[in-house]
């Protein structure tokens, strides 16, 4: 499951979707708007994307990730627009059998979702300036 929104992310939900008597391990990253960004403060982040090439994008990272890996469940959801302090702008989660399989699926699909799909982060400062991350630029 891929999906885009404006939403808030329900990560109850999506761990409720993933689990099943098959798997030993859920696995959930979510990317959360940080207060600080090094000695800067952060006031929102703001997520634009070109959705159709973001979920065509998204889609092949799921397949790619099924292959790799014995994942049962592999679920990515990315906010869009404005992302609050202490909200998450993305979740990646991965169930497997094995906690190994689940880590490692998890960890490459965070890493090439910030490296191939076409969503940009601007952050916004506290003192009014705003500025452009670029994918390249992106912290892990």
């Amino acid at each position: 499951m891929i999906e885009l929104t404006r939403d808030l992310v329900d990560a109850s939900a999506l761990v409720e979707r993933a689990t099943s008597p098959r798997v030993g391990a859920v696995l959930m990253f979510l990317g959360v708007t940080r207060q600080f960004d090094e000695d800067r403060e952060t006031a929102s982040l703001q997520y634009e994307a070109y959705e159709k090439m973001a979920l065509a994008e998204l889609a092949r990272l799921e397949s790619e990730a099924r292959r790799t890996w014995p994942i049962s469940e592999c679920l990515i959801v990315h906010r869009l627009g404005l992302v609050p302090l202490g909200e998450a702008s993305v979740a990646v989660v991965t169930a497997s059998p094995h906690r190994s399989e689940a880590f490692a699926a998890g960890q490459w699909l965070i890493d090439t979702l910030k490296e191939r799909v076409p969503i940009w982060k601007q952050e916004h400062w506290v003192d009014g300036t705003k500025d452009w991350v670029h994918a390249t630029e992106l912290k892990k």
